[in-house]
């Protein structure tokens, strides 16, 4: 499915066999998706924003956690961009580790990034949000925008409708989410609009050895580790 495919099959109502065509690009991509991740052992996904230079001190944050991931184990999965995506995993490749990135069809054309052992281009949001979901047992949520916002409410949503294991969801750098955390605290919890317990999984972390502590603490790893060795 190309950029101009998906617009119009988001795009409304059409002709009822015309919208079943549209779904067999969706169905291809979601097939070679399941194919290029079968062997993929454990994982951490690390969400962040495309805008930060590597210069920038969540730049420098990013890589260090990549590389932590990749000498506890894990593989570092990201959108597969420039900026704190490529951070994390120019941090993988510093630490021996698997850099997989899922990078997106985009109308300015995102390029996969340098640090990439494996590159997946996606054209659908959607199923390359799923791939970055299906197949870790942490989040970590770096600084980023709305893209990254999306992220993060999806994977909470998901993993509070029970659809998702109950995995850690770890946002990094607490200087730049605590006012949203703030807000959910005394506007969307006080007014019971949602459970301080709904969110139990969710975690603030500052350093790589917070981060490692909370991505170790879950079983996810072994059980999504067994799925994988199961598919070899």
């Amino acid at each position: 499915m190309n950029k101009r495919t998906e617009t119009r099959f988001l795009a409304g109502h059409y002709n009822f066999f015309l919208e079943v065509l549209r779904l067999l690009p969706i169905c291809w991509e979601f097939i070679r998706g399941f194919w290029m991740f079968r062997r993929i052992g454990p994982a951490v996904t690390v969400f962040g924003s495309a805008r930060f230079p590597q210069s920038h001190r969540y730049a420098e944050f990013a890589s260090e956690i990549g590389a932590a991931l990749a000498r506890e184990g894990f593989a570092t999965i990201t959108g597969g961009g420039p900026g704190l995506m490529e951070a994390a995993n120019r941090g993988a490749k510093s630490g021996h580790g698997l850099s997989i990135g899922c990078n997106i069809v985009l109308p300015y054309e995102q390029q996969p990034n340098a640090w990439l052992d494996q590159a997946f281009t996606f054209n659908s949001f959607f199923i390359r949000k799923m791939m970055l979901l299906k197949y870790s047992s942490a989040f970590v949520i770096l600084p980023g925008g709305t893209g990254t916002l999306d992220e993060l409410s999806e994977t909470i949503t998901l993993i509070q409708a029970g659809k998702v294991h109950e995995f850690p969801v770890i946002l990094a750098c607490t200087d730049y989410w605590k006012d949203l955390f703030t807000w959910l605290d005394d506007t969307v919890i006080a007014s019971g609009a949602l459970r301080k317990e709904d969110i139990s999984f969710v975690h603030f972390a500052d350093t790589s050895t917070e981060i490692l502590r909370l991505v170790k603490s879950t079983k996810g790893k072994t059980r999504r580790a067994e799925n994988s060795d199961k598919t070899q």
